[in-house]
């Protein structure tokens, strides 16, 4: 199990994430449609995203990793190089991800994390904010279980709902 760039090569395993996606994570498979409407088109904008071209207002550039084992891709993490934003600094944070629907729950969201934690480190970010719905308990045993230290709940602004903010230092190994 490994982190990787998106790339042409995992098209077929790309096609099956969305899937599982579209069929058992309706309102998150939007966020994934474009790869399905034009993936090489959508490869090209999560690498210029890491470079920091073509950037819509607002955003900042940000590394997308896929989590793959036996060529299946099990989640997305996005790491953001910085937070310079209103909306990022509260509510979107550093870092985000999903695990497709079918691989919940086995453990890949923490790994995926721990994995994401020295290629944040290699960003400059010494210590990451990450937040989570506050009633989001998977999310947020992930996050502590990668060291996070929660700093508050606050209500969210553009998704108003309670999240729950930590901070995760990139410096350490967890288990």
């Amino acid at each position: 199990m490994k982190l990787v760039n998106p790339a042409m090569e995992f098209a077929a395993a790309f096609a099956s994430y969305y899937k599982d996606f579209a069929t058992n994570d309706v309102e998150n498979a939007a966020y994934y449609a474009a790869g399905k409407i034009n993936f090489p088109d959508y490869i090209e904008n999560l690498s210029n995203a890491a470079n920091g071209i073509n950037l819509r207002e607002g955003y900042v550039p940000c590394n997308h990793y896929w989590l793959i084992n036996n060529r299946s891709i099990l989640g997305v993490i996005r790491i953001r190089h910085n937070i310079n934003t209103a909306f990022l600094a509260l509510e979107g944070g550093h870092i985000g991800y999903d695990i497709a629907p079918a691989f919940r729950g086995l453990g890949y969201g923490k790994t995926m994390l721990k994995l994401a934690l020295p290629k944040a480190k290699s960003l400059g970010i010494n210590q990451a904010l990450i937040t989570a719905d506050e009633d989001n308990m998977a999310s947020r045993k992930i996050i502590e279980a990668n060291g996070g230290q929660l700093e508050n709940i606050i209500m969210g602004k553009v998704f108003a709902n309670p999240l729950a903010r930590y901070w995760v230092s990139c410096n350490q190994v967890c288990s």
